[in-house]
């Protein structure tokens, strides 16, 4: 099982922040609801619900699996109809019943199991829950240690007011990080932090052909712009 993060300290201050905003989450609904078309979804690690309601709202069966039973609570006091079914667990390993269309992970979230082998048993399972033609959408950042000036191994990631997270690089072979978050407000500064293993585009590839998948679409965002070498993240199917 892996080690739970997300307790409640991060669970109330998870909501809002750009990938919140509407201009965030449409390309992201978009895409998800085509994929789903006439199907189930399952979403593996998905916490509060940012994008497992708005996807319920445009109709889709969404089920989901989260390790955190404080961003499960918030998630069912979001959603009093309880349209979606939520299942405690590792998203490496728990196992829900039925087979669906889509099974989707966001949100760099892949990430939060801190070996490559938990990241193949999440493509595993990933592949487990799915139908025939059925497809595993990932999204994550593109490692960005070329950033990295000689001797350094922390980069800031984003600021805005409030807040600022920046990533230390501690393990470079086994390819860990540690993410930290900084928000203040009028009580002082609260900081939360969470490791992370970081993995590249390939290697995503290869877990993803070990599960007996194949990669049909890369593209640098949801608005499906073309990958390149200079682009920051992935969205994979």
């Amino acid at each position: 099982m892996s080690e739970n993060y997300f307790g409640e300290d991060v669970a109330a201050l998870y909501d809002g922040g750009p990938m919140f905003a509407p201009e965030a989450l449409i390309p992201t609904v978009d895409l998800l609801t085509e994929l789903a078309g006439d199907g189930e979804a399952l979403e593996f690690a998905v916490g509060t619900g940012r994008v497992a309601i708005p996807l319920a709202d445009r109709g889709v069966r969404v089920s989901g699996i989260e390790l955190s039973t404080a961003m499960a609570d918030r998630l069912m006091a979001k959603d009093p109809g309880n349209r979606i079914k939520v299942t405690v667990g590792d998203m490496a390993t728990a196992r829900v019943e039925g087979s669906f269309r889509l099974v989707y992970l966001v949100y760099n979230t892949i990430g939060n199991l801190l070996t490559q082998e938990s990241q193949a048993a999440c493509f595993a399972n990933a592949a487990s829950h799915l139908e025939p033609d059925g497809y595993f959408l990932i999204e994550v950042g593109v490692p960005d240690l070329r950033r990295l000036p000689p001797g350094q191994d922390a980069l800031v990631f984003s600021r805005a007011p409030g807040y600022v997270g920046y990533d230390h690089y501690t393990d470079l072979v086994t390819q860990l990080a540690m993410s930290h978050h900084f928000f203040a407000n009028n009580t002082g500064i609260n900081e939360t932090r969470s490791p992370f293993r970081y993995v590249w585009p390939s290697e995503l590839d290869l877990m993803a052909k070990l599960a007996g998948m194949s990669l049909i679409h890369r593209w640098a965002g949801w608005d499906r712009t073309p990958f390149s070498g200079d682009s920051t993240s992935h969205v994979s199917i």
